[in-house]
């Protein structure tokens, strides 16, 4: 097959899964379907979703804005922020949540950390974002062939879980491990064990935080997992 041919196919699918990506924006759990404008002051969870896919859709064409970059943005951020989403994303140096969304400076409050684990100090983080910045919407950012969540996956095959540290940060991983439907595929397992992750996650941050699950509940916030394909550049939702 020629290269004109791997590149239309590459596109057609492209196109297929960004057609299920936007319709997925029609709402989020817990949260009410978007109104036509988002109430006064503050954007409705599902258009900071959408805002995000969008982004993501001029990514995965190589057509990216790279919004507010400029000096003039830059000294209006001077003062203050207000970012319109906060995206607890994994360290992994290929998932800048800024390039993959096309956003610029202020509009994202970014949290990293290995497989997204979470710690005090990383839900400190995004309660800030929630409480403070009144952010409308929480993203669990996992991804594909993700390091952490492989090496979770060799813990539970054979008992080697890493030294130091790191093992500590893979442990905090085995659950999602032992949580997902088993399967003898091991690309296929590890993909499942990288959307339990990141679920798992979502479900810690409203058992975890008070201030969190207040904010689900009350319809402010908005709390999605989602997970990025390193071959197709696009995000999805899960």
């Amino acid at each position: 097959m020629g290269d004109n041919s791997v590149q239309s196919n590459r596109l057609t699918r492209r196109r297929a899964l960004g057609a299920g990506a936007l319709a997925a924006t029609a709402g989020i759990a817990g949260v009410p379907a978007a109104t036509a404008a988002p109430p006064p002051g503050r954007m409705h969870p599902a258009h900071a979703w959408r805002r995000l896919v969008e982004g993501n859709e001029r990514f995965v064409a190589a057509r990216q804005r790279h919004p507010h970059e400029g000096l003039p943005w830059r000294e209006t951020l001077v003062d203050g922020q207000e970012p319109f989403a906060c995206v607890l994303g994994c360290a992994d140096s290929r998932v800048p949540p800024e390039l993959i969304f096309d956003q610029g400076l202020g509009d994202l409050f970014t949290v990293r950390t290995a497989g997204e684990v979470l710690d005090e100090s990383i839900i400190g983080s995004i309660e800030y974002a929630v409480a403070h910045l009144h952010v409308p919407l929480v993203v669990v950012l996992g991804h594909e062939s993700c390091g952490a969540v492989t090496a979770a996956v060799d813990l539970f095959r054979s008992g080697h879980g890493g030294t130091g540290s790191i093992s500590t940060l893979v442990r905090g991983i085995e659950a999602s491990v032992l949580r997902t439907p088993k399967d003898d595929d091991a690309d296929a397992f590890l993909a499942a064990c990288i959307v339990t992750q990141a679920r798992r996650v979502i479900t810690q941050l409203r058992e975890r935080s008070e201030l969190i699950r207040d904010a689900v509940d009350s319809h402010r916030l908005g709390l999605v997992p989602a997970v990025y394909d390193l071959d197709e550049y696009r995000v999805q939702r899960h």
